[in-house]
Parts: C-alpha cells; structure tokens; sequence
C-alpha cells in the first residue's frame, strides 16, 4: 500500500567558513532574516574568525560544527551536509560564507525545493563588473569539461557553489564515491548526481566578488585538483557513456 504522507520540508543552509570573519555575520543575518536554520561549519579558521563563529553561534537557529582540521570547501561542505542529514533536515543550501551571492531570491530556491522535493535546485551566477575576468574566463574550461563528462549542456554552471541539495540522495552519493575536498568539489558533485539522474532545476543568482575580498582559492594546487578531477570523470564518463546517451535520447 503506497504511502500516502509526503516526507517534511525541513530545509537548512550550511556555510563552510575558513576565515572570513567580516562577510560571514552579514550572510548569517541574512539567513535568519528568511528564517532558515544555519549551521555554521567552521573549517580550522584562525583563532579571529573562530571567535566571530563562536558569537554567531549563540544566536537563535545558529549551530557550529567545528573541524579538528582544514579539510577543504568540499570537505567542510560534506560535513555540514552529513551533519544536517542526522539533525533531520530534508534539504540543506550550500551557501559560501564570503558574501558573493545575494540572497535576494533565496525564496525562490527554497519554493522550488519543497514543490520538486527530489530536485536538485541549482544558481547559475549572473555577475556583476566585480568578477575577476580571469576567473570568469578560466571557468569556460570547466564549462566545456562538465559538458563533455555528461554529454549534454544541461548544467548551466557547475561551479557556483549555491545549491540547495535534497538530502537522502546526496548523502547517498558522498557516502559511495569519492568526491573531490577542495575546490574541485562543486563541479565533481554535480557531474556525479547528473550521472545519477538526479533532477535539477536551475535559477540565477547575482554574484559579488566578495564582500570581504578574501578568496581561498590557490592557483596551482587548485587548477592542478580541478584538472585531475576532469581527467577523472572523463573516463568514467566513457564506461556510462551509452546510458548517458541513451536517457538523452529518450528525453
């Protein structure tokens, strides 16, 4: 007999934080403005922003997860997506901690998360003149890449890192494959899930660089991470490629 009760909507937001002390308190008062519950993964920052978390964390609908150690965005971001899990949270929004994206239709996100609560509810960035053009034009690399290792242009952008994600399916997957701890996390992730035939529905979301003008990101050991990642999931996408195609042709 088919259950007839639809699981809860208990959305969550999970933030890594590595350091960023100054934008991390705007984003969280914008969250608690939405009412949405934070918890506040705290990535082995300096004794400064580790205070700041600290503080945070004795406000109402704000929790901390502290790593013993730096694990990376990915990592902090897989912590915090497990640790959600376990707290009972059906969905969880991936949201950095340095102020670049605009929580303006965070709404949005949210309403078609509990409407499709299968789907994975993407932002694709619409930037504003403060990106980086070589980091906007370095992402093409990744855009063709995504493409190639899913053969389909349906991710619109695998590198912005606002994502709501549904819980059980995602967990299921960091809990049976290897997925990358650093940068490389975002776009691996979303390759993954395609793979798996998660549903995702994409929406903009307008991207600052950043609020507090720290980023994280590490040239050559990044670059190196991402690059390997590809090279990774080109040949798993060779094994996977006659069913890719053939769920695309049945579409």
């Amino acid at each position: 007999m088919p259950d007839t009760l639809a699981s809860p909507f208990r959305p969550c937001a999970v933030i890594p934080v590595y350091n960023h002390e100054h934008a991390l308190p705007v984003v969280v008062e914008s969250l608690r403005q939405s009412h949405l519950p934070c918890l506040l993964v705290d990535d082995g920052s300096a004794a400064a922003c580790a205070a700041v978390i600290d503080s945070l964390a004795e406000q109402d609908g704000v929790q901390l997860l502290r790593l013993a150690h730096n694990q990376g965005k990915g990592g902090a971001v897989m912590a915090g997506l497990r640790e959600a899990a376990r707290q009972g949270f059906s969905h969880a929004l991936q949201v950095d901690a340095d102020g670049q994206h605009d929580l303006g239709n965070l709404e949005d996100f949210l309403e078609i998360a509990r409407e499709q609560p299968q789907a994975l509810v993407c932002g694709y960035p619409q930037y504003d003149d403060s990106v980086p053009r070589g980091r906007l034009y370095g992402r093409y690399a990744t855009h063709v890449w995504v493409w190639i290792n899913t053969l389909s242009l349906s991710i619109r952008d695998s590198m912005c890192g606002f994502r709501v994600y549904p819980l059980a399916s995602t967990i299921a997957l960091i809990d049976s494959e290897h997925i990358g701890r650093r940068m490389d996390f975002d776009s691996d992730i979303l390759v993954r899930l395609f793979w798996r035939q998660q549903p995702m529905r994409w929406l903009p979301v307008r991207v600052h660089y950043p609020l507090d003008g720290v980023s994280h990101f590490q040239l050559w050991r990044d670059n190196w991470l991402i690059s390997k990642m590809h090279a990774r999931l080109f040949f798993g996408m060779l094994w996977r490629a006659p069913t890719l195609l053939w769920h695309r042709l049945r579409r």
